[in-house]
């Protein structure tokens, strides 16, 4: 069903063609009025949240997500350790 209103939308081209070809933000009516916000500003938005979704979601920040807590603690407590054992040698 096609109704008959126009919106504003701005198309990011995908960094990362793996994930997906474009991503396709829809303004709401009055962002440039009340917002105060350039066009340009709207942009570099939607650049960033199109690269930030790649960055999470392929490669090393897909791997971190998958560590568990314990993990974490247990890199820690090893790296607090190494550093505790190079002081007391110095």
């Amino acid at each position: 069903m096609v109704k008959g209103v126009s919106r504003r939308v701005i198309v990011v081209q995908s960094p990362d063609r793996r994930l997906f070809e474009q991503a396709i933000f829809i303004m709401r009516e009055d962002a440039f009025t009340t917002e105060g916000v350039t066009a340009d500003q709207v942009i570099e938005e939607a650049r960033r949240v199109a690269n930030g979704y790649v960055r999470t979601h392929s490669g090393w920040g897909k791997r971190v997500r998958k560590l568990t807590p314990s993990i974490f603690m247990a890199l820690g407590a090893g790296f607090m350790g190494l550093v505790w054992f190079l002081f007391t040698l110095l």
